[in-house]
């Protein structure tokens, strides 16, 4: 106890101590994307340069597509493999894998498990990612503290919210993606529009919130779109970019006299930004010309339009290469590079367990599986209804000759019913999908804690599933009575629903969205029942293919069969005609059924299991390989800006460029001066 609290002082030791020395620099950090062809290539960001040092916040302004996104996913190494990245990113001077333990990166748009708490969820992550010899309690505590950070305190019991429960709103959900990334005090926090979709007082507030985190001696970069004036006057440091150019990086109480000295001073009453995002949003003109074209341009927007957003762009540009501030940042740059002896102690034991990740992640997933009615309480009602419609439906069978392709059909039946339900579970599969990507695209847990922590949260849900359908049909149905044979039947049902589950997760995993996924998983499980005993006998399947060797890798084939086996050795049937001799179970499987007897039930029980085993792999594999390289932080797609706008465009180049305006400079309508220098 005393050697963990020792193990605290020291990391606040190393706090306080990074909180004057940690830097961050990025030198003609070039971004190139293409998907295949040299001809396709295009720049996200050219040649940008920059710092930024601790106790202070940055902001990232531009237009759409100008690259504030691909700029904060380069510091965080989130990289595509379309994408090829030159230039230098040093921590402190030093190159450095910038890892989960140095950079926390804040999406757009986190994704919950809705179920949860706010509490909940931050208590979960803390547990998967904190230091394990750290105790319950201090973990507890640093929960507390962060809710109390981010002002979550009154909404710390109230669940996230989803499809059946209305949650926490929009801002506590942003300040609770902040807060689950400075559980583990990184140096770095970069957040992509963290104010998106907010209104203007959410926003400040969680703004203020990221002013409070950086004055603890974090760096924070983030990038925001159309803040108010309050919002900017938040900001310690601006970049401004513009189709991946730098157009202004300085202090951000300094832009405005920068473009008032460039020629394009700010109105006495229109915020900084929107002025400065009208200066460099090249999407006005074509918004003007395609206006123009159609007679439809107002007074009002050809006043503020005195010159092309493109010259606007270019004489700014040009203005801050040329300028002082151009200098001293690279000056300021060449003296970070060089402090190497100043380098950054990490936090000691910044990793978990396997064990305690495994145990933390199972109870998150039970705890979400116990509470979403739609995850698995509600089919274990269609479950039991099925199994109840099936009892009803062949009621006390009996052994009469007319039972024996009775017994046949119910068995196809019961599990062609009760696999297909199994789709139904997907959605909820998607989004518990998307939550591992999120985490695992920080580096909180890998693919095989999360395919062992599925398979033990959801085994208590499966046995139910198949022990509360299952009992009410055998003894319904009446078959084959002994307590080995029922409980054979249950096994086996769970042992295929489990298959059904598993695979399901495959395809949910494969597919981009629900209805693709609904169709594509009902497919699958449709084909893998086709060389089943469920539609035709197995030496009645064509040999090609269906037999050899879609019978043996059908998980359907191997249930049925052990299910025939199951109820009909040991059974004696009515004779035909009157006078014969009785029919006995083997007889009918052989001769009737098709049904092989070389190997015994639990063969097929056994060849089940196997299979089941299989798909977890396969489960495995698929999420490690396949879907590795489409994290959802990756996103390096530069936006297109008004593609019918500009198709007009091209088509009437010349007739718009040679109609030019005589109009007001772009300052004649509000006041020539901005606030801060009309003083």
């Amino acid at each position: 106890m005393s050697g963990t609290k020792m193990e605290l002082q020291r990391n606040a030791g190393i706090a306080v101590e990074n909180k004057r020395r940690v830097c961050l620099v990025w030198e003609d950090l070039t971004v190139v994307t293409s998907n295949g062809r040299k001809s396709a290539e295009k720049e996200l960001l050219k040649g940008l340069s920059g710092y930024a040092e601790p106790n202070r916040i940055m902001a990232l302004i531009g237009p759409s597509g100008s690259g504030k996104s691909t700029l904060l996913a380069a510091l965080a190494g989130k990289f595509a493999p379309n994408v090829e990245v030159t230039g230098n990113i040093l921590l402190n001077g030093k190159k450095k894998n910038l890892n989960s333990r140095d950079v926390s990166f804040v999406a757009q748009e986190e994704l919950y498990l809705g179920t949860l708490t706010v509490k909940e969820t931050l208590t979960f992550s803390a547990n998967m990612r904190l230091p394990s010899k750290m105790t319950k309690e201090e973990i507890n505590k640093v929960v507390e503290e962060t809710i109390m950070e981010m002002g979550l305190e009154n909404c710390a019991d109230t669940r996230i919210g989803n499809w059946h429960c209305r949650g926490i709103s929009n801002g506590e959900k942003k300040r609770l993606s902040i807060g689950l990334e400075i559980l583990t005090q990184p140096h770095i926090l970069l957040l992509d529009e963290p104010t998106t979709g907010l209104d203007s007082a959410s926003a400040f507030y969680v703004i203020q919130s990221l002013c409070h985190i950086a004055h603890n001696g974090k760096i924070v970069i983030c990038s925001i779109h159309q803040p108010s004036s309050e919002i900017f006057d938040l900001f310690h440091d601006l970049l401004l970019l513009s189709s991946g150019e730098t157009v202004y990086f300085g202090q951000a109480k300094k832009a405005l006299k920068f473009f008032a000295d460039a020629g394009f001073p700010c109105p006495t009453r229109r915020n900084p930004s929107d002025h400065f995002l009208m200066c460099i949003n090249l999407d006005f003109d074509f918004i003007t010309e395609v206006l123009e074209r159609t007679q439809l341009c107002l007074t009002s927007s050809q006043s503020t339009m005195g010159m092309r957003k493109s010259e606007i762009r270019s004489t700014l540009i040009e203005s801050y290469k040329s300028s002082k501030l151009m200098f001293n940042a690279r000056r300021k740059i060449q003296q970070l590079k060089l402090n190497e002896e100043q380098g950054i102690k990490s936090y000691i034991g910044s990793t978990t367990t396997w064990r305690k990740q495994l145990c933390t992640l199972t109870k998150r997933s039970f705890l979400n599986m116990t509470r979403d009615i739609g995850y698995y309480w509600l089919r274990i009602i269609f479950y039991i209804m099925v199994g109840i419609s099936i009892g009803t439906l062949f009621f006390h069978i009996g052994t009469e000759n007319n039972s024996i392709l009775a017994r046949a059909k119910c068995v196809s039946f019961i599990y062609g019913f009760m696999i297909i339900l199994s789709c139904g579970g997907l959605p909820f599969f998607i989004e518990e999908l998307k939550v591992f990507y999120g985490e695992r695209s920080k580096g909180h847990y890998g693919e095989a804690v999360f395919v062992v922590s599925n398979i033990i949260s959801s085994f208590p849900f499966l046995v139910l599933t198949s022990l509360s359908s299952g009992t009410i049909i055998y003894f319904m149905v009446q078959f084959h009575p002994g307590l080995t044979n029922c409980a054979f039947f249950c096994i086996n049902l769970f042992c295929c629903l489990s298959v059904v589950e598993c695979c399901i997760m495959v395809v949910a995993s494969l597919v981009p969205n629900v209805l693709m996924g609904i169709g594509t998983g009902t497919g699958v499980t449709i084909f893998m029942m086709m060389p089943s005993q469920i539609f035709r006998s197995l030496p009645e399947l064509p040999k090609f293919f269906w037999r050899y060797p879609m019978s043996y890798l059908s998980f359907a084939a191997w249930a049925v069969q052990g299910q025939y086996k199951n109820d009909m050795l040991g059974v004696e049937f009515d004779p035909l005609l009157p006078g014969d001799a009785k029919v006995s179970g083997e007889k009918v499987l052989s001769l009737i059924l098709g049904v092989p007897l070389n190997h015994n039930k639990w063969w097929d029980l056994t060849a089940l299991a196997t299979i089941l085993l299989v798909h977890r792999l396969v489960l495995y594999l698929v999420l490690r390989f396949v879907k590795r390289a489409k994290s959802p932080c990756l996103w390096f797609c530069a936006k297109k800006s008004l593609p019918l706008g500009k198709t007009c465009l091209l088509n009437n180049k010349s007739s718009i460029s040679s109609r030019k305006l005589a109009q007001p400079p772009l300052s004649s309508q509000e006041g020539l001066m901005s606030p801060n220098l009309a003083m």
